[in-house]
């Protein structure tokens, strides 16, 4: 009744008001508090109190305008709060759980530091890794690097290239810190939008319900922490000489020697970037294989083969023991074989250590709140997202040292609101099958279980996959190799997997990973007509299988 009243009324009801209102709002309902504000003035949020059921919907809505909102507060309001959410951490999960716990009626407040390209105890920014440090700026190098194979392509089909394309170093770097300007900006409008308090400095917990922000103190009922990461680096002699993740993205000059170490998402794609973009790039790996094991080992072994053949001197089952500094400022790097003599890299302009990050909760007062952390520093959780030591505290994205991918923390924080403020208390992430890529040259997308995975979880397993030049590139001389994968519970027929490893996989994947979380089977797959020619369509078009296993033990091969 209350709702169709509204409607009536000419106001735009919130969906999640909506089952509030049916639910809270009828003539037998106890005392409800309604507060109305205009989506214009998001501060003014006078509640009205003390009126019961419809009549208290009449009173607060009597001489307001159809541009504004109501939302029902079931419980009086505890106005010796200054917030009911407060987020420390302007990144992408901060951000989306305020917004939305904001529109949900919530008063929320954020906290974050002042802009900086390098994350620091005193330097952050509204947008967090992703925006600042990360995805982004990330992505838009490896589009200005993705040039010079599209050159190759085009001498292939017989276009005349006279003289080689330059690149202006300077003119790229400063569009790109623009566009990252722009969307930081997008997030603080956002946020402003929404009716959140936004605040400049470094939260840290100082009670189990007080935040202290630039020298003064927010009483709060709820806090989320959802600070990030940071890059760590390995304890190698000198390395205080290299840099990490957030320097390289952010250089004056492109170097024209470079040594990346670490065999990380984040290595794999810094080295494809600037070899890319023309640089000598050395890329010194411990392992047998670019990647960790969370990634098909079939698709490791050959997204490093792919690499080597772009020109990248890759280096496997090596160690680099020393980083010293030359006399003319430039820089070498000691290396230990797994086998042989030890050898050095001269003459490196840039040495990166891609070598892991971690969760940034030092110095938030974490302690002083009774958040237990795990033994990586990452703030314990349960499925809700709640801390598992103290019921007021909240964290999502990496902080948490779950799935550390910005649509996760998107979604963490998604889920969050609807569960806190937007009536939906069984809301929870489900992160199980996210599709994740690795922005290299050729990409590596993945969603679902390896094939060393299913093999160890499932028992019987069916594997398709494909190896091929794709169209675009079969006119050239090194004919460049893509990978596709399929992994199969051979028992229910159900695809556990997709693999790829291509210039368009991330493009590709995501739309397979729907078809994968919606449960799709070997024999729907195959039912499929796949679109021709593509790369796309080798998926549908797999037919025998190149290995088989049957309790864990291959038993056939192709």
């Amino acid at each position: 009744m209350a709702y169709a009243f509204l409607r009536l009324s000419g106001y735009q009801v919130p969906q999640p008001c909506k089952s509030r209102l049916l639910t809270d709002l009828h003539l037998a309902s106890p005392k409800a508090h309604v507060r109305c504000w205009s989506r214009s003035t998001p501060s003014a949020r006078a509640p009205y109190s003390g009126l019961t059921g419809f009549k208290a919907v009449q009173r607060s809505l009597k001489g307001q305008r159809s541009r504004r909102l109501a939302t029902v507060v079931s419980a009086k309001q505890e106005d010796d709060y200054d917030f009911d959410l407060f987020v420390i951490g302007g990144g992408t999960g901060g951000v989306r759980t305020a917004r939305m716990s904001s529109q949900f009626g919530a008063r929320v407040g954020l906290c974050e530091l002042p802009l900086g390209w390098v994350s620091s105890d005193d330097r952050g920014g509204l947008g967090g890794t992703c925006i600042l440090r990360g995805c982004v700026p990330k992505k838009l190098m490896h589009y200005a690097g993705s040039f010079t194979e599209e050159l190759e392509d085009a001498e292939s089909f017989g276009w005349q290239v006279q003289e080689k394309p330059q690149l202006d170093w300077k003119v790229m770097m400063e569009r790109k810190t623009q566009e990252l300007l722009r969307l930081s900006g997008v997030y603080q409008k956002n946020l402003e939008s929404a009716g959140v308090k936004l605040i400049e400095g470094r939260g840290r917990i100082t009670g189990q319900h007080s935040v202290e922000v630039a020298g003064k103190t927010f009483k709060v009922k709820k806090i989320l922490v959802a600070v990030g990461g940071r890059p760590t680096k390995a304890p190698i002699e000198g390395a205080e000489h290299a840099i990490v993740s957030d320097h390289i993205l952010n250089l004056p000059d492109k170097p024209a020697k470079v040594v990346m170490i670490g065999g990380g998402y984040i290595a794999c794609e810094q080295a494809s970037i600037f070899n890319s973009l023309g640089s000598e790039v050395h890329f010194l790996i411990r392992g047998p294989t670019v990647l960790n094991p969370m990634f098909d080992e079939e698709c490791r072994i050959h997204a490093g083969e792919q690499y080597k053949a772009a020109g990248v001197k890759l280096q496997l089952d090596v160690t680099p023991t020393k980083i010293e500094k030359q006399s003319n400022g430039k820089l070498t790097v000691t290396v230990e074989p797994k086998e042989g003599a030890d050898y050095t890299i001269a003459d490196a302009d840039v040495v990166l250590l891609a070598t892991g990050r971690q969760p940034n909760t030092k110095h938030l007062g974490l302690e002083e709140a009774g958040v237990e952390l795990d033994d990586k520093g990452g703030i314990k959780v349960d499925e809700f997202s709640r801390s598992v030591s103290a019921d007021n505290v909240y964290a999502v994205g990496d902080v948490t040292n779950r799935v550390p991918l910005t649509p996760v923390a998107r979604m963490e924080g998604s889920l969050l609101a609807k569960h806190l403020f937007g009536g939906q208390k069984d809301a929870r992430c489900d992160h199980s099958n996210v599709a994740s890529v690795v922005f290299s040259s050729p990409a590596v997308a993945v969603v679902g279980l390896s094939e060393q995975a299913a093999v160890e979880k499932l028992g019987n397993v069916h594997v398709f996959s494909s190896k091929f030049t794709p169209m675009k590139a079969a006119l050239r001389q090194d004919k460049p190799q893509a990978l596709v994968k399929v992994i199969v519970d051979s028992g229910s027929d159900e695809v556990v997997g997709f693999h790829m490893v291509a210039p368009d996989a991330a493009e590709i994947i995501q739309g397979f990973a729907t078809s994968l979380k919606l449960g799709i089977t070997k024999t729907q797959l195959d039912d499929v007509v796949g679109l021709h020619p593509t790369s796309a369509e080798e998926f549908v078009t797999l037919s025998s299988p190149a290995r088989k296993y049957k309790d864990g033990k291959q038993v056939s091969a192709g």
